[in-house]
């Protein structure tokens, strides 16, 4: 017995026995779960989650959904891409409703890709479900937009590590330092001295602002504000931790004016200084 979503106005999809719903939880708090996840946690038999979602979000399940773990984490023991996405395909073949739940957006540095394309390949139904990505969503919650009239026209994705864990050198820096006036950096935390030194080696001006957040849109959420030459050092000094997601460029002093977590708690504006020079790291 599954108990799909109902509200007025929708006719909410049915998961059928024998599908995979690959499925965005969102960067963290779990109100920023999509509807259609909502009614997929209410449907699955067997829920296959990662390390990186907010693991609350399971207590919207069915009490008797089946909770599979497969969390990849760098450096940590994990399972490997290629037998996850073989233990979704059997799952569907033995009949059960299966949702795959994957931080942020399974389509953005997630491997949903990778995923949807086995399960494709052995004939298993596939429903695509995005989710609010990092990128994005987390630093809105950091008061960063990623695009504004005033500061930019161009925002690049980049991922700070590729398949074996390395800084990924199949990315042009130079080309990107000059391309995109905000670059956003998943899984970069590692990386970021090289990365940095990439990027101010392509042009990229050393006093460029740089904000650091960890935890994004959790209660713990913590914001570094930086420049790009001292993102490396300053990091190491705030003992920040993964995971964390990184912007370059000018909008991330829009946080001066748009840290509306600190505005709702009480805090005063600060004064918005257009070039971000000579100000002090702050973590907050």
């Amino acid at each position: 017995m599954t108990d799909s979503l109902s509200l007025p106005g929708a006719d909410w999809p049915t998961m059928d026995p024998g599908w995979v719903w690959l499925c965005g939880a969102g960067p963290g708090d779990p109100g920023l779960l999509t509807l259609h996840a909502l009614n997929a946690l209410r449907q699955a038999d067997v829920i296959v989650y990662d390390a990186l979602m907010n693991a609350e979000i399971l207590d919207w399940a069915r009490p008797e959904a089946e909770r599979i773990y497969a969390g990849k984490r760098g450096g940590k023991p994990s399972a490997q891409q290629r037998d996850i996405s073989l233990r979704l395909v059997d799952l569907a073949r033995a009949g059960h409703r299966v949702l795959r739940l994957k931080g942020g957006d399974p389509f953005v540095f997630g491997r949903g890709g990778e995923e949807a394309q086995t399960l494709i390949q052995h004939g298993v139904p596939v429903r695509i479900v995005p989710g609010i990505t990092a990128g994005i969503g987390g630093l809105a919650y950091a008061g960063i937009p990623v695009t504004h009239r005033d500061v930019n026209q161009t925002v690049a994705f980049v991922t700070g590590h590729d398949r074996q864990g390395l800084a990924p050198g199949s990315v042009d820096w130079a080309a990107l330092a000059k391309a995109a006036q905000v670059i956003v950096i998943y899984m970069g935390m590692k990386h970021i001295r090289a990365i940095a030194e990439e990027l101010i080696a392509g042009g990229r001006d050393p006093g460029d602002p740089v904000g650091v957040v960890t935890a994004a849109s959790l209660g713990h959420q913590e914001v570094l504000e930086t420049t790009l030459v001292r993102a490396a050092d300053d990091i190491d000094a705030a003992c920040l931790t993964p995971p964390a997601v990184i912007c370059v460029g000018r909008a991330v002093l829009m946080r001066q004016a748009l840290d509306w977590q600190a505005l709702a708690a009480g805090a005063a504006p600060r004064d918005l200084d257009p070039l971000g020079r000579g100000r002090p790291a702050e973590v907050t």
